[in-house]
């Protein structure tokens, strides 16, 4: 990133060649503009905004349907503006029924983001690897896919759906569901939280042919992969929802532990003011400073 005023690609387009591209496409999740503006100068070609890290950045708070679509979308911009990549972005289950998938949907357009992730729990929901999740009726769920597709105003935009069906009635049913997502004009089908290996490869057989979605939850409720299997089973795209913020929150209460303990930092993990200040882009920014002087 080298100028506020640079110009930008288009980032929708830009995620439709990635999704069609051979491999799965690694999207590391980010909770705030910092994260995401790391994610991309780590190499990645994606951000995904989690929306268990908006939760917790936030509001430090988990992630069971307290923040409302206003300030999802707010987050949603100011990470957009932060990067050049394409950014996904959680949409919750739309914030209502079909008429609010709506306004969610153009929300979202607006805030820049190049796709969106909508899912068929209940309200208020749920992270999708915490127990008790509950979902709405098969056709109220189609329905807001039906919605979301028909809202956008640029068709590039990246419809995911997601179903948390399986822990309810089985994946068997997730599958189904997902199904009749795609019939709805799904861009990416995410059955969220398949239980073991033997589940994952059912999901990928049976919904083989298109753009699909494996969430890689450290310590979530999926039985553990490795790339090169769901690589090998032809997943299109692979969400890392909270790498980040586990490594931040880590990080950061080392330092404090010891800051705590020792009245210094020194020895903690962090890097030097100079450093940071150039991974925000203070530098870019003095260039455009002497470019607009008068």
């Amino acid at each position: 990133m080298t100028s506020f005023v640079a110009p930008r690609t288009n980032p929708r387009a830009r995620l439709r060649e990635l999704l069609a591209a051979p491999g799965p496409l690694v999207a590391p999740g980010a909770y705030d503009a910092l994260s995401a503006r790391l994610v991309q100068q780590a190499g990645f070609d994606v951000v995904y905004m989690t929306g268990f890290g908006t939760s917790a950045s936030l509001l430090g708070r988990p992630d069971i349907g307290l923040l409302g679509g206003a300030e999802m979308t707010d987050n949603a911009r100011r990470m957009a503006q932060a990067v050049e990549v394409p950014l996904i972005a959680d949409a919750d289950t739309g914030y209502g029924n079909a008429l609010n998938v709506v306004r969610t949907v153009r929300e979202y357009e607006q805030a820049g983001v190049a796709g969106l992730q909508l899912e068929d729990q209940v309200s208020p929901k749920r992270c999708g690897h915490m127990t008790g999740k509950a979902v709405v009726d098969v056709e109220e769920a189609v329905s807001k896919v039906r919605a979301a597709v028909a809202a956008r105003t640029d068709p590039d935009l990246v419809v995911i759906a997601r179903t948390d069906v399986a822990q309810v009635e089985g994946t068997r049913a997730a599958i189904d569901r997902a199904l009749r997502f795609a019939d709805a004009g799904a861009d990416v089908l995410f059955v969220e939280a398949p239980r073991t290996a033997e589940d994952v490869e059912l999901v990928a057989s049976e919904l083989a042919g298109h753009h699909l979605l494996f969430n890689w939850v450290e310590g979530g409720a999926t039985e553990g992969l490795t790339m090169d299997t769901v690589a090998e089973l032809g997943f299109s795209l692979v969400l890392f929802p909270i790498s980040t913020l586990l490594a931040a929150t880590q990080a950061m209460q080392t330092a404090l532990s010891m800051l705590r303990r020792t009245s210094s930092t020194a020895g903690a993990p962090m890097g030097d003011f100079g450093g940071f200040l150039e991974t925000i882009g203070l530098p870019a920014i003095r260039e455009d400073e002497a470019r607009f002087a008068v």
